[in-house]
C-alpha cells in the first residue's frame, strides 16, 4: 500500500467547472486502486431548465444536488463500506457554495437549513487537491470538451466561480490542501507531471502545498 493511501483515506479534487477535476480522479484512483466517487451532474432533472431560468430552476436544482451528494457520500462515514482508500471529483462543501452563488436570500435561508442537518452526517476529506486555472483557459477547456449543457456557461460565471472558491479555501482549515495551478502543468495527461503530483501528496505534512506555478512556493 502506498504512504499516500493509508494516510489520506478520501482524497477529494474540487475547483471550477472545466479545470479536469474528473480525468484527474480517475487517474489517481486506478493509480492507488481507490474506490471511484463521481458528481452525478447529468442526473439533476433540473440543470438544463436552471441554465435557461436561473431565477426558477436555481432552488431545485440545488437541493436536487444536495440530496444526491449526500446519498453519495454518507456510507464513507461507515468503516469497511470503501476500498482503503476513496477518491472523488467533488467534496460535499461544494454545494453550499454554489448555493450561495446561484439562490436568493431567502431561498439560501431555507436552503441552508437543509444542508446544515445533512453536513452534520458527512466526514471531511483527509486531503483536497484543489485545481486551478485562469478563466480564459477554463472556458477553451469547456468549449473543447464540447457537453452541449456547458456550453451556456459564460466568462462572467466563471469569475464569479473561481473567487468563490479563492474564499472558501481562504479560511478552510478542515483537511491539507494541495493547490495545482493546471494551466501549464497537467497531471492527468502528462506522466511527468503526475508523478510529481504523486509525489507531493505522499509528501505533505502542513496545510498547504502547491504545483504547476511558475514561482512554486515550497511545502508548508
Amino acid at each position: 500500500m502506498e504512504p499516500a493511501v493509508s494516510r489520506f483515506r478520501h482524497i477529494a479534487i474540487e475547483g471550477a467547472i472545466g479545470v479536469g477535476k474528473t480525468t484527474l480522479a480517475r487517474r489517481l484512483a486506478a493509480h492507488f486502486g481507490a474506490e471511484l466517487l463521481l458528481e452525478q451532474a447529468g442526473d439533476n432533472p433540473y440543470l438544463g431548465r436552471y441554465y435557461d431560468d436561473p431565477a426558477g430552476y436555481a432552488f431545485q436544482t440545488q437541493v436536487f444536488f444536495l440530496f444526491q451528494r449526500l446519498r453519495q457520500v454518507a456510507a464513507l462515514a461507515q468503516p469497511g463500506m470503501f476500498s482503503p482508500a476513496v477518491v472523488s471529483d467533488f467534496m460535499f462543501a461544494k454545494d453550499a457554495l454554489f448555493a450561495r452563488m446561484t439562490l436568493s436570500d431567502d431561498e439560501f435561508t431555507l436552503y441552508g437549513q437543509m444542508y446544515g442537518q445533512a453536513e452534520a452526517r458527512v466526514p471531511q476529506p483527509d486531503l483536497i487537491i484543489w485545481l486551478q486555472a485562469p478563466v480564459f483557459t477554463l472556458l477553451s477547456r469547456i468549449q473543447r470538451r464540447g457537453i452541449a449543457i456547458e456550453q451556456r456557461i459564460d466568462a462572467a460565471y466563471l469569475e464569479r466561480l473561481v473567487a468563490a472558491y479563492a474564499t472558501y479555501f481562504e479560511t478552510f482549515d478542515g483537511a491539507p490542501v494541495l493547490v495545482v495551478q493546471t494551466e501549464h502543468f497537467h497531471p492527468a495527461g502528462r506522466e511527468a507531471d503526475f508523478q510529481r503530483l504523486i509525489g507531493q501528496i505522499g509528501a505533505i505534512t502542513g496545510p498547504r502545498a502547491f504545483l504547476g506555478a511558475p514561482d512554486e512556493p515550497r511545502l508548508s
